[in-house]
């Protein structure tokens, strides 16, 4: 396919109300989308690119080494069929009402049509200023921008549904930022990730209308957005048809809460202009993984007190922003029955799916009552002996239920003082553990395979990612690239590869990028 035969429909802007204003002067607008255009940048120049992701969209790979994708992908140049806005949202942030929100700093390309005939919104991160960008410029920079890429494509390796990322690009212009809101801004360089996604509307969509009592926009976008991205609903009569998708859009909701607790992922900013209505995960800021194993951590410094978004707490969390996305679609439903059993159907599914995920963590062919409290204890030791997650659950594919040995966790341990003193716990948590397996009597070899397909041995620990940040920001960008390439396969052993794999160094335990991160980051 050559770069100027791709098929564009854009739905969400031809259908939608938009803003008569075309400027990207800050206000307040009353519709779904304002048209806006990228602003140019100096010199783009493609630092890495995503080829699952291309060939998903149909996008050779000759087109993409060439100057013109780098154009398109910064901004700088529109291919036929194109038409850019930036959408219009509400949410609630750290549980409190904040009003419009919007694409601050993100810009729609459109949305293209693939030879399969499915429908990808394009959408440029950092690509200047827009009405919604408040006092901000719009722009990104080159951390946050690697971060977002390569957390995108490493989420949906490990299995969990996410936003994608087609492409990094630098603009070859500096960003003033203050990383940590702490009088020290710097400038930085600049860049701009392509997201990808059927769907970039989320709870604060429906939120916005709702706040200023425009119920028509409310319904309109409603309708428009069962039509478009829940087809096999649009048949149904249309209050059958809002009940069904509700339902769906709590499911889907509680599978990826369960998918972010088996993999050991914390979003950092949970708001509801963060919370995607396909169950994507979207909106990759100060996003983080578990290293040691701590229920309470979250990466973002600006929860840091309230820890509102910590690991244990974003089930409870998904469910809060549920409900307000179901308190803001109420006026359009005839009765609210049907949204009360979205609810419930949350929390069903969540408890099924994760039950289900314990089973296949401990390598157990189902999960029983005792196995939720096998790995509740479990927990409460890893959390003990500060343990790293990842690697304690690839290690424990190891065990040998004839005769356990806990010396397979000792690359885990982050204290030495904590591994002696919970030693004898760990044994008697071993001993049931392999009592456990011997009665579900699963060949060892089945089993080991089984749990090494859902614990990843390869995640995107922050300290990795900055590792890839500091080579970039002084003119290396391998390792970007090489480190992308690891995590394409996060669930097979990678010879070579080892120090990828290895726990979060002591260096990296307080340093910035490292640790906590700002929204900025």
């Amino acid at each position: 396919m050559s770069a100027r035969s791709f098929q564009f429909d854009n739905a969400f802007v031809r259908e939608l109300p938009g803003d008569p204003e075309t400027d990207n002067r800050r206000r307040q607008v009353h519709a779904a989308y304002s048209r806006i255009a990228p602003t140019p940048v100096a010199a783009p120049r493609l630092i890495a690119h995503s080829p699952e992701v291309a060939a998903l969209l149909g996008f050779d790979e000759e087109w993409i080494c060439t100057p013109e994708f780098a154009q398109v992908f910064a901004g700088n140049a529109l291919l036929p069929g194109m038409e850019t806005y930036a959408a219009n949202y509400g949410g609630h942030q750290f549980g409190h009402w904040a009003g419009q929100l919007g694409d601050g700093r993100a810009i729609g390309l459109g949305e293209l049509v693939n030879a399969a005939g499915e429908r990808w919104e394009l959408q440029l991160k950092g690509a200047g200023a827009t009405p919604y960008a408040r006092s901000a410029d719009g722009r990104a920079v080159l951390r946050s921008s690697v971060r977002e890429f390569l957390c995108s494509e490493a989420m949906h390796h490990l299995g969990v549904p996410t936003t994608r990322a087609l492409s990094l690009v630098a603009t070859g212009e500096e960003v003033v930022r203050d990383m940590f809101y702490d009088g020290h801004p710097r400038p930085e360089p600049g860049a701009i990730v392509c997201r990808v996604a059927p769907s970039f509307i989320r709870f604060g969509s429906f939120e916005l209308p709702m706040a200023r009592g425009d119920h028509a926009l409310l319904e309109r976008l409603i309708d428009f957005t069962i039509h478009r991205d829940f087809p096999h609903l649009r048949d149904e009569a249309p209050q059958a048809a809002r009940a069904a998708w509700f339902n769906e859009v709590c499911e889907r909701t509680a599978r990826l809460m369960a998918e972010w607790t088996r993999v050991g992922f914390v979003h950092g900013v949970m708001n509801t202009d963060n919370m995607s209505i396909l169950g994507l995960t979207i909106d990759y800021g100060p996003y983080g993984w578990i290293d040691n194993f701590d229920r309470d951590w979250t990466p973002n410094t600006t929860d840091a007190q309230g820890r509102r978004y910590r690991f244990g707490h974003q089930p409870q969390i998904a469910q809060w922003n549920l409900v307000r996305l179901a308190n803001a679609i109420a006026p359009v439903f005839e009765s609210h029955d049907a949204l009360y059993a979205g609810l419930e159907r949350y929390i069903d599914v969540f408890t099924e799916t994760n039950r289900r995920y314990v089973a296949a963590k401990l390598g157990l062919v189902e999960s029983l009552d005792e196995d939720m409290k096998l790995m509740a204890d479990l927990h409460d030791l890893l959390e003990a002996a500060e343990l790293d997650m990842t690697l304690f659950f690839r290690a424990l594919a190891q065990i040998d239920a004839a005769a356990p040995n806990t010396a397979l966790f000792e690359p885990a341990y982050y204290d030495a003082a904590k591994r002696q003193t919970t030693a004898a716990a760990m044994q008697d948590w071993v001993a049931r553990y392999a009592a456990r397996l011997r009665c579900d009597n699963r060949p060892s070899e089945e089993r080991r395979a089984a749990m090494n397909r859902v614990n990843p041995l390869y995640v995107l620990r922050n300290y990795l990612a900055q590792e890839a940040i500091d080579r970039a920001e002084q003119g290396d960008d391998g390792g970007i690239r090489e480190l992308l390439d690891v995590l394409r396969h996060p669930y097979d052993e990678q010879p070579g590869r080892e120090r990828y794999a290895q726990r979060r160094p002591d260096w990296a335990r307080n340093k910035a990028g490292c640790s906590m991160l700002s929204c900025s980051s």
